[in-house]
């Protein structure tokens, strides 16, 4: 409920704002008593939009109740005795009025600009031309890092046909090739039947066939997640010890 005590010396209001366009808008805006109506109309207007000419104001108590139309623009909000809590609803009385349609609310109404894909990539500076030239520096800085024998030595104990474990999972197989893949970089790889399918292919990368497996069985790996040594096929029934 509005309460109607009163602070000695407060000749202020604090009043609820709806509007008749804007049904997600509310306000709590504070009001001097003194100020007539056509002044609350001039603060209500900075608000939300409806200029004074158009704008009709009504007065509600926290009861929902409408008390009155606040209709005389030269008394005093104090004239009709509004109490904190109580609200004033604006109503627009013009049919264009910016906020009429919608559209101050639902961004759906608004025309969005949209370029085709053709038109976009003629474009410069835009952040896709950022990212390409960004992943083209760095891919060309990691490239050049790396020499055409990058991880060779480790390559010297491992041989083709020989049992492997691979990191990271422990993933057991048998080594299927050993030397240079330029489709995937600089340096030397190792490819990997897995024992299951574990992998990520036949043996073939991107159009070159480095060696022959089962579907999803086979991967390229650097030398360093391999090791070579006594690593035979897990038996998938094999229980653990109790």
């Amino acid at each position: 409920m509005a309460s109607r005590l009163q602070i000695e010396g407060d000749d202020s209001v604090l009043l609820r704002v709806s509007h008749s366009n804007l049904k997600n808008f509310a306000a709590d805006v504070r009001f001097s008593l003194q100020m007539n109506v056509e002044a609350v109309k001039d603060k209500l207007w900075k608000k939300c939009g409806t200029s004074l000419n158009s704008m009709r104001l009504e007065l509600y108590d926290d009861c929902k109740n409408k008390l009155c139309d606040l209709s005389d623009d030269s008394r005093p909000l104090g004239f009709y005795s509004p109490l904190d809590g109580f609200r004033i609803h604006v109503i627009d009385l013009d049919p264009s009025s910016v906020t009429s349609g919608g559209w101050l609310e639902d961004t759906s109404l608004v025309e969005k600009y949209s370029i085709s894909e053709e038109e976009y990539n003629k474009r410069s500076g835009t952040f896709r031309k950022f990212k390409e030239k960004m992943a083209s520096q760095n891919s060309s800085a990691f490239t050049n890092k790396m020499s055409d024998n990058y991880m060779e030595e480790l390559c010297a104990t491992i041989k083709v046909e020989e049992r492997c474990e691979v990191e990271p999972g422990e993933k057991r197989g048998v080594v299927k090739y050993v030397g240079r893949a330029e489709a995937l970089g600089p340096g030397f790889w190792i490819g990997v039947q897995y024992d299951e399918p574990l992998g990520k292919h036949d043996g073939m990368v991107k159009g070159t066939r480095y060696f022959q497996c089962p579907p999803l069985c086979g991967a390229m790996v650097r030398p360093d997640k391999v090791k070579v040594g006594d690593y035979p096929e897990r038996d998938p029934f094999e229980e653990d010890e109790i």
